[in-house]
């Protein structure tokens, strides 16, 4: 009876070593596309799961079963890639100690703090809601020096490597990082000499980005803008008629516009606005800081709608350059 016990414990034993080798030893073969600029699939594990929920993502079936058997698992969030010929064991491994891939992260030059949100929350696993009351709490923000109108200056628009499941804290801090990487004591002696802070800096620079897509002319435009600060002109910007109206599509703009009541109207308020109209670009941020040195204070579309501008130092002239191109909007019935 003994003997035919300890065959019986004998064989039992060969047969979990059996299926643990084989468990340990099964290839995860299953062919998977390129994601994200690297091989095979990825697995993303939020808040929201479960170790079920787990189990199913990871695909490992009756294998996932055995291995929680022998090492304990608690859910661990992240963005996870499974190369093929990777072990089953190894895959229980990776998503058992939180072994997650970085992953690109792109700052758009959102105009507004609500779509930046939503393109965090659709690259990250952080909530869009979670992100748009970060940003708009004046408390909070007061803890890393901003408020809800300067927070845009913040982020410099650029490609970072982070974590999938990155927290709003920790991207604040990240950002905060490569903000003061950004603003080199050359950059910052450069703003000095403007008269400008860095977020005012990135309001000017937000301003120009806003009137012209050609980088050749944001240095054009921001010596303009400074010209005007400097003998205490107002900005007059169109941009920030159409930030302070709450319309970006506006073709043309009307005396109606012009009378709207905002801090971010620069045609009935002196100076700069309260903060950027939009997160500056890298290449409008340098245009202020690298601005040209010329005496224009008058810019307007030219007619051919290129996209960029006649400049005049003179109002007669200016109204010249205004007068074609009112007639070019005119002729297409642009209102």
């Amino acid at each position: 009876m003994k003997r035919n016990f300890l065959w019986l414990v004998i064989g039992l034993a060969i047969i979990l070593i059996g299926i643990a080798v084989f468990a340990t030893l099964s290839l995860i073969t299953a062919k998977a596309p390129n994601e994200e600029g690297g091989k095979g699939r990825l697995i993303y594990i939020d808040r929201d799961d479960t170790v079920d929920s787990v189990r199913t993502k990871s695909a490992l079936g009756w294998r996932w079963d055995v291995y929680s058997k022998v090492f304990s698992y608690h859910t661990r969030t992240g963005r996870y890639r499974v190369p093929e010929g990777m072990t089953c064991l190894e895959l229980f491994r990776l998503l058992r100690n939180g072994t997650q891939e970085p992953m690109n992260f792109v700052v758009p030059t959102s105009r507004t703090m609500d779509r930046l949100a939503a393109v965090l929350s659709q690259s990250l696993m952080v909530d869009s809601a979670e992100i748009a009351t970060a940003l708009t709490d004046s408390t909070y923000l007061a803890t890393h020096g901003y408020t809800p109108a300067t927070i845009p200056a913040l982020f410099i628009p650029n490609t970072y490597e982070v974590y999938w499941d990155i927290s709003v804290d920790k991207l604040i801090e990240r950002m905060e990082r490569e903000n003061n990487r950004f603003w080199t004591a050359k950059r910052k002696a450069k703003a000095e000499a403007c008269g400008l802070t860095h977020e005012q800096v990135a309001t000017l620079a937000s301003i120009v980005d806003e009137e012209t897509a050609n980088d050749a002319e944001k240095p054009m435009i921001a010596g303009l803008y400074l010209n005007r600060l400097r003998i205490g002109m107002p900005l007059q910007a169109d941009p920030t008629v159409k930030f302070a109206v709450g319309d970006f599509s506006l073709r043309r703009i009307l005396g109606k516009h012009l009378l709207t009541e905002s801090p971010y109207n620069t045609y009935r308020n002196q100076g700069l606005p309260p903060g950027p109209i939009r997160i500056a670009s890298i290449a409008g941020l340098e245009a202020v800081l690298n601005h040209a040195e010329h005496n224009y204070l008058y810019m307007c579309a030219k007619e051919d709608f290129s996209g960029t501008h006649n400049f005049a130092i003179t109002l007669s002239e200016h109204r010249r350059n205004a007068r074609a191109y009112i007639k070019a909007l005119n002729a297409r019935g642009i209102r």
